[in-house]
């Protein structure tokens, strides 16, 4: 597996985990609900399709907003719990 497939998947493990740790904390639930099960598979593919994944550092500083509105909104949320 080459580094940046392993960045990939180190990151979107890291992500899983903090939405699950937020809905938990947020939504009252055992079990990762419907609405942050959806923001993981959003933000995975995101990820998945990252094209300055080699270089990058944090979505946040990056110049390209590759997230729509709602969802960097909920992930937003998330990173801020």
């Amino acid at each position: 597996m080459k580094d940046i497939d392993k960045k990939r998947e180190h990151e979107k493990k890291v992500v899983t985990t903090m939405i699950r740790l937020y809905c938990r904390g947020n939504h009252g639930t055992k079990k990762t609900c419907s609405e942050c099960k959806e923001l993981i598979r959003y933000a995975c593919l995101r990820t998945d399709k990252c094209p300055r994944m080699a270089t990058k550092t944090f979505c946040s500083r990056c110049p390209a907003k590759c997230y729509r509105p709602d969802m960097l909104d909920s992930i937003t949320k998330v990173m801020r719990y």
